[in-house]
């Protein structure tokens, strides 16, 4: 069997198309939204699209395939504090959907998203336009969401290189290889 066939084979479907969808369609949306002046249609419009992309993922968290369900990755203070420590020894099993820190993170990003993108909708109403204490939480979160897309961008780097398995790729074919 020939290199890039003993490739394709050892490598297995794990990010479907729903969440691969989600991911990119919540990094156009989002980069769009943050580039686009605020109170423009662009910035709304990207609001919106970024708000429903979450609604999706929510549902789809909880009915998804294996590794899209929240059930799958979620996991709680004291196990991911475990994978760090066992990650810094060299010693950390590895996941073939998220790890427990990929898990956290993920939890912190769409936390961050649904209030960037709640408070950007409780803004455009009549009860809160204008409304300083929800445009400065909607600020604030908009850049602790930008803060945390970094850390999350630097740490996928990060696992590429540790692991020797390019996440960027996963993320887009879906596969990733199968590890022994």
């Amino acid at each position: 069997m020939s290199a890039p066939l003993r490739a394709a084979a050892s490598e297995v479907p794990v990010w479907d198309l729903g969440v691969r969808l989600f991911h990119w369609g919540t990094v156009a949306a989002v980069a769009t939204a943050f580039l686009a002046e605020e109170g423009e249609s662009l910035h709304e419009k990207a609001g919106y699209l970024a708000a429903a992309l979450l609604g999706f993922r929510l549902i789809w968290g909880l009915i998804g395939t294996r590794h899209a369900r929240f059930s799958d990755f979620v996991a709680g203070p004291g196990k991911v504090f475990t994978y760090l420590l066992d990650r810094m020894r060299g010693r950390a099993p590895h996941y073939l959907g998220h790890n427990p820190a990929g898990g956290a993170m993920i939890l912190v990003l769409l936390t961050l998203l649904a209030t960037v993108a709640g408070t950007g909708v409780a803004m455009t109403s009549d009860a809160l336009w204008g409304n300083h204490l929800v445009e400065e939480i909607h600020e604030t979160a908009a850049n602790a969401l930008l803060v945390c897309v970094g850390i999350h961008v630097a740490a996928v780097i990060l696992m590429s290189k540790l692991d020797r398995e390019n996440l960027v790729r996963a993320m887009v074919t879906g596969k990733k290889r199968r590890q022994p």
